[in-house]
């Protein structure tokens, strides 16, 4: 019986060594199926969607959602540490390892209590191992719960920063492309016809952006739960803007080059497929988001702000098209994450989050004002 105790601990200790490894050093994803990892998120991802979908008001549901990628990765941290405690008390118990205890009751609370002094370097107390394999196992648990802790106050702050570079651009959508974000706007807003060469540095400037998206949340994957700091925002949101704004550029605007968006567009579209394998979210169909009556919608839109798409039906079976192939994936990411897509075109009279505030029924001059600037 102890025998197996001391494998099933020692299996313990690697088993967590392991996914510890490949979860926060190794850079790169990993295709096993049985990963510890994998089953903790699984589980605790679907009890905090049930608590969520259950919630009806808009602002209540996200900031229940909020609290989850924070907490389960402290969460996840601190399981680690447990399990590791139990290995080594496992293994310690199990092979009978002998201990100085200042009573004669000795079992495997004791070791536990033991294995967990030593894995938080709190030293040496009132019990200790004092053989020499157990003195060996006790150092070799406090070099491992040391470089653990280590390592983890290294990982949270990498965390956060790749956070801060993913929301840094998203907070600019809010002027740029309104509020929700939508392709329409971002084109009218960033004057794509005046300013052509204006639209390609914007662009090129999101190249990066999608290819630190995908590179971040394939080695942190934690990283897809972080919800956006302000409402009507997220990371798939602005991915699937991209993608939009791309998808109307490769259609056909007059004036403005394909070129540029096609590598952009090439990007875009590869994070959304990438990170919908990653969560296990296989593409999904639904309610379309373009029908044809706001196709014409989006036409009128473009065509009232000196963009004009290409003529005929033509226009209309090549957007949908290449919808088709970034769009089943963005789907599958907002139902896996319960994000919302954006619309193509401006919500009529909608403000934008930075035109009001708490304050705006006390300052009526003010908020006109800031409608005359966008104008």
């Amino acid at each position: 019986m102890r025998i197996l105790v001391a494998i099933a601990g020692l299996a313990l200790i690697m088993l967590v060594a392991r996914e510890a490894f490949e979860t926060v050093v190794l850079p790169r994803r990993v295709a096993s199926r049985i990963r510890l990892v994998s089953l903790y998120y699984l589980v605790t991802r679907r009890v905090w969607l049930i608590v969520g979908r259950r919630v009806r008001l808009g602002a209540a549901r996200e900031d229940i959602l909020s609290y989850f990628g924070p907490l389960s990765l402290l969460s996840l941290l601190v399981l680690w540490a447990l399990l590791f405690v139990v290995g080594f008390a496992a293994l310690s118990w199990g092979l009978a390892l002998p201990l100085a205890a200042p009573d004669k009751t000795i079992g495997f609370a004791t070791y536990l209590y033991v294995s967990g002094s030593t894995f938080f370097t709190l030293g040496p107390g009132d019990v200790v191992l004092t053989s020499g394999p157990g003195r060996f196992l006790e150092v070799l648990e406090v070099a491992l719960g040391f470089g653990f802790l280590a390592l983890m106050v290294g990982y949270v702050p990498v965390i956060y920063q790749a956070f801060s570079r993913r929301e840094l651009r998203i907070s600019l959508l809010d002027a740029r492309a309104g509020s929700p974000a939508n392709a329409v706007g971002m084109l009218r807003r960033n004057c794509a016809i005046s300013d052509v060469d204006g639209l390609q540095r914007m662009l090129n400037e999101w190249e990066p952006w999608c290819a630190d998206i995908l590179e971040s949340h394939l080695s942190y994957p934690v990283l897809a739960f972080y919800r956006s700091q302000h409402e009507r925002q997220s990371w798939v949101e602005a991915l699937t803007v991209i993608l939009d704004v791309c998808a109307l550029i490769l259609t056909g605007i007059e004036g403005i080059p394909v070129e540029p968006a096609k590598f952009v567009f090439a990007i875009a579209r590869h994070t959304a497929v990438d990170l919908a394998q990653v969560f296990g979210s296989p593409p999904m169909t639904g309610a379309d988001r373009l029908p044809e009556r706001e196709f014409a919608r989006l036409r009128d839109a473009l065509a009232g702000a000196g963009l004009f798409l290409r003529e005929g039906a033509a226009a209309e079976g090549k957007l949908a098209e290449i919808r088709a192939t970034y769009e089943p994936f963005v789907r599958a990411l907002a139902d896996n994450l319960l994000l919302s897509l954006p619309p193509w075109i401006d919500v009529d009279d909608g403000l934008d989050d930075w035109q009001t505030s708490a304050w705006d029924g006390h300052m009526p001059s003010t908020r006109q004002a800031l409608l005359d600037i966008m104008r």
